[in-house]
């Protein structure tokens, strides 16, 4: 039944597109009278049907107008501009970034050197890389690609412009995973806790205060307020944060700032930050999490419909779920089957059946059972390398 749009109490109400149409062909039978022929593929219906089609789509863009007043609900570019009133701005897409050992002779100059991992990604050096007194010298190397670009230790190692005097590559540690720009889901939840800040715990806003340091990705705070250290060895009376992304000084700072009195932090990462009102110097201590390469094997019985685009489909689906996951976040076998079926067009006709689905920290080890990880660890899906980590066998 046609009712006229209005806004009360409870938001916003409007006609569906069924009702629009219906309320047009009455109005259309009442100046015409009722024997007209309005069937589906009478011009007049085909008309009515598009005049009632636009104003479906006038309502539409009402209801979006309306929802974009609130953070909840608001896409884009309104939701920019509404987290601006918490101090908030949308964080752009980030690219991956890995400590590498450059080796070479003593003093040689590398310029805008660029070196290649296994999967086939291309790295930028610093514009100028000079090789130390000892032969080596450790720096920060830039994948080219925008986004989640995993690299393992041992695996940046090949020489794409070969130089006088430069060796070889090689990083010993894991690359730290660029991302794609914000989604607004994920600013909307960093606006929700952004209002911690000034209005909750002292735990809560240091939290808040982690959360909105720039090129920060994903975090996990850990208190231990009891007085003997628990069963994550932190300390008594202290906090232990671990932060991917954010430059070392601002993550610190943002910790001295939002910590509660005489709370003593825990980490690898050391940072000496000055008091602003007193001058005394405080060293703050932080985690890196440690990531959790997973192999992951499926199963798969092609149904109807079934293409080779659909293989690729799940890989690079189980592969997001694995690099969406927080710090700490264990991992269930139940959700990669969820993410696997997320390619599905429709469940009702499926394409395809997971007969199995399998999961570990190692090719050897993969179980059907839950990956369990410690508060500092996090998982990392990983594409295009050899071995495969995400392995889709078709039956």
């Amino acid at each position: 039944m046609y009712i006229a749009p209005y806004i009360d109490s409870t938001g916003i109400h409007l006609p569906l597109y069924s009702d629009i149409l219906g309320s047009l062909i009455d109005a259309y039978k009442n100046i015409y009278g009722q024997d007209i022929y309005l069937g589906n593929d009478a011009a007049d219906y085909q008309w009515i049907s598009i005049i009632a089609n636009r104003l479906n789509d006038v309502e539409l863009t009402l209801q979006q107008d309306y929802n974009n007043r609130s953070p909840l609900t608001a896409v884009g570019v309104p939701l920019d501009g509404l987290v601006k009133e918490n101090g908030l701005t949308r964080k752009v897409a980030t690219y991956s970034s890995c400590v590498v050992i450059i080796s070479g002779l003593t003093g040689i100059i590398i310029t805008n050197g660029v070196v290649k991992d296994l999967s086939g990604y291309s790295w930028n050096l610093p514009t100028v890389t000079t090789i130390g007194e000892d032969g080596t010298i450790e720096v920060s190397a830039t994948c080219q690609t925008l986004g989640t670009i995993a690299a393992l230790p041992n695996t940046i190692t090949s020489i794409v412009t070969p130089q006088y005097g430069w060796l070889s590559v090689n990083n010993d540690v894991a690359a730290v995973l660029g991302q794609p720009v914000e989604t607004d889901a994920q600013l909307r939840a960093r606006q929700s806790l952004s209002t911690r800040l000034a209005s909750h715990t002292m735990l809560a806003g240091t939290v808040a205060g982690i959360a909105a340091v720039a090129s920060v990705l994903r975090y996990n705070v850990h208190e231990n307020y009891t007085n003997f250290t628990d069963k994550q060895e932190t300390p008594a009376h202290s906090i232990t944060a671990v932060v991917e992304g954010g430059t070392d000084d601002d993550v610190a700072v943002a910790i001295f700032s939002n910590r509660g009195i005489g709370c003593d932090t825990n980490g690898e990462t050391s940072v000496v930050v000055v008091d602003p009102d007193t001058l005394e110097e405080m060293t703050i201590n932080f985690m890196r999490p440690q990531y959790l390469p997973i192999y992951a094997t499926l199963h798969i019985t092609r149904l109807v419909g079934y293409t080779d685009s659909v293989t690729t489909q799940i890989e690079e689906a189980v592969c997001n779920y694995l690099n969406g996951l927080q710090i700490g976040q264990n991992l269930t076998i139940s959700a990669l089957y969820g993410a696997a079926l997320s390619v599905m067009p429709s469940l009702v006709t499926p394409i395809f059946s997971i007969t199995v689905l399998i999961a570990g920290t190692s090719e050897g080890t993969q179980t059907t059972s839950d990956i369990i990880l410690d508060f500092n660890e996090v998982t990392q899906g990983i594409l295009g390398s050899s071995p495969a980590y995400i392995t889709v066998i078709l039956l």
